[in-house]
């Protein structure tokens, strides 16, 4: 959500930094909408005020025993009263007005974002690993024989239909350890506070998290209301709406492992292939919520939590900072790690971490009390896949694999194993 006052203030600052978004300019219409609410808020407490003053003088014309006085001032208060209601529903309907505008308008693009239209413009910052050179052509994660007998499409399809699976077996518990892992990890190491949330939300929760009003195609949506997340950066985040936290207790620093529920509105024909773009999966998330002076610091730490995860399971990847226009709606800055898939030749992107600044912390009035005194300060917050389970069990399995159709397992997931170290070609651990 976006300070209006902020927009008054320097309206020309607000249009370019959208038109490095790639948006059309929305200052001047939001403006007059702003001028015509306060106009009316204005209007109805001046007559508020003579309403006020003109029952008071009721009063006076009741104890002189003026009743020609008396009864013309009670008719003007009547009046009055009427005329006011109706200003102050004019205010409330041009500030809901208001808000819902703002509430579809994206953040801005933090300044050292570079610029751009697509994908094809966000610029590589970091690239660890060399993929292996492999003396036979590698298979994509659904073809490799010993994972085969592991993911079933074709019972997925007959349960849910289409961009679901069921993993079996080995597989099963790969993926398995794969989210204890990165949770372990977490807590063990980076410090942050495992938590188990609902994957079921209110209205209020996804608004919070910008998830709403303007993408609620993109979830699933219960038929008594409940929201199914889409990651469980919702809950996450919103766990602190509404609060006044003293600054002491900055920054709070949380992980999860859920399921996770995307319609994939307009993804159609988009990665489709195997179980690298499903409505449901799995998702270890981060989230942050500090000081604004320490939010971009904490983006880097974040990002390097994820990174670190693909360092200890030996999957190279690359990590990119997104342009102006391929950046989330909610973002100011975002980083895309992108792991190797040999089975598809390229780079595939398995974690995001993002800050949004204080643009979730205004949509759900989070904020902090400064330790040295003053009016509370909205938080900033932050968001990282850390890491997406499925794309991960792939990256696991396509850099795995042998010629033979076996597996070799990373060395840091043989305790989560039992001390398996291969998938065989057969589809079971030894």
């Amino acid at each position: 959500m976006h300070d209006i006052r902020a927009i008054r203030e320097n309206p020309d600052a607000f249009d370019a930094a959208l038109s490095r978004r790639g948006d059309a300019p929305m200052a001047s219409s939001l403006l007059e909408v702003d001028e015509a609410r306060r106009a009316k808020i204005l209007a109805a407490e001046t007559a508020q005020a003579e309403q006020n003053k003109a029952a008071k003088a009721i009063g006076a014309a009741k104890a002189k025993g003026d009743e020609a006085e008396f009864e013309r001032l009670r008719a003007e208060v009547a009046a009055q009263k009427e005329a006011v209601a109706a200003m102050q529903a004019e205010a409330k309907a041009l500030d809901e007005k208001l808000t819902d505008m703002l509430a579809r308008i994206a953040n801005l693009p933090a300044e050292d974002v570079p610029a751009g239209a697509d994908e094809d413009d966000n610029v590589e910052v970091t690239r660890w690993g060399t993929p292996r050179t492999l003396d036979f052509a590698p298979k994509e994660h659904f073809d490799i024989p010993g994972v085969a007998a592991c993911m079933d499409f074709e019972m997925a399809a007959k349960l849910s239909g289409s961009r679901f699976v069921v993993l079996k077996g080995a597989v099963a518990r790969i993926h398995r350890a794969l989210a204890q892992f990165m949770i372990d990890t977490h807590v063990t190491d980076n410090d942050l506070t495992e938590m188990a949330t609902p994957v079921l939300v209110r209205d209020e929760a996804m608004y919070g998290t910008d998830k709403l009003p303007k993408f609620g195609e993109d979830s699933y949506q219960t038929t008594n209301g409940w929201w199914l997340i889409p990651t469980s950066e919702v809950t996450l985040t919103y766990s602190v709406a509404g609060d006044i936290l003293d600054e002491a207790q900055l920054p709070i620093r949380m992980t999860a492992h859920t399921l996770c529920f995307r319609s994939e509105a307009g993804s159609a024909g988009k990665d489709t292939s195997g179980m690298l773009r499903q409505h449901q999966f799995e998702k270890v998330e981060m989230v942050s919520v500090t000081h604004p002076d320490g939010s971009d610091e904490e983006q880097k730490r974040m990002l390097r939590c994820a990174e670190d995860l693909l360092e200890r399971l030996g999957i190279p990847y690359r990590t990119v900072v997104l342009c102006t226009g391929d950046m989330g709606f909610g973002a100011r800055r975002t980083y895309d790690i992108e792991a190797w898939l040999p089975g598809q030749d390229t780079y595939r992107e398995i974690s995001s971490v993002s800050t949004t600044g204080d643009f979730q912390a205004r949509r759900m009035n989070a904020r902090f009390r400064p330790a040295g005194g003053g009016k509370p300060e909205f938080v900033h917050t932050l968001n990282g896949s850390g890491l997406a389970v499925g794309r991960a069990l792939i990256a696991v399995l396509e850099n795995g694999q042998q010629a033979e159709g076996s597996v070799v397992m990373p060395e840091v997931l043989w305790p989560y194993l039992g001390g398996k170290r291969v998938l065989t070609a057969g589809g079971v651990l030894a």
